[in-house]
């Protein structure tokens, strides 16, 4: 089975991981990643449930594996999501823990270099030692 056309620009291991977790892309995801790919901006408004983290970080993270595997993939932060919650913050780096643990093991199982990109939470209440950490090795998504 092929994969839909709006995956066939991603990475084997990010189409794979995908094909491998979802039945398909939902309609939000199928229309964000052709314009974050090409580097414009997409509004995101979908119901719960729709996909929306996966629709805003897919293409990014896409893009950071990319990097990583040709060693251009500087230590710094490359993308910061802002959020009105804590608690919201804290859901979307868990969400992203997924793709990106799975992503690195299809790339393994494809014989390629798994990338190792780093997500973070920052809040008002995030420790001195954690934010001094994070000034010694930034995460790549913040």
């Amino acid at each position: 089975m092929s994969s839909p056309a709006c995956l066939q620009s991603f990475l084997p291991a990010v189409r794979g991981w995908f094909a491998a977790t979802f039945p398909a892309p939902t309609a939000c995801q199928a229309r964000a990643w052709p314009y974050i790919q090409a580097g414009g901006h997409a509004l995101i408004a979908a119901p719960t449930g729709s996909g929306k983290t996966l629709a805003a970080f897919l293409a990014v993270i896409d893009e950071l594996v990319r990097e990583a595997q040709a060693g251009t993939l500087d230590d710094a932060v490359r993308v910061v999501y802002v959020s009105p919650l804590k608690a919201l913050s804290y859901d979307v780096e868990r969400n992203l823990e997924a793709p990106l643990r799975g992503i690195a093991a299809w790339a393994d199982r494809l014989g390629a270099q798994p990338a190792a990109i780093r997500s973070m939470v920052r809040t008002g209440d995030t420790p001195a030692t954690a934010r001094q950490a994070m000034a010694r090795q930034p995460p790549h998504i913040l």
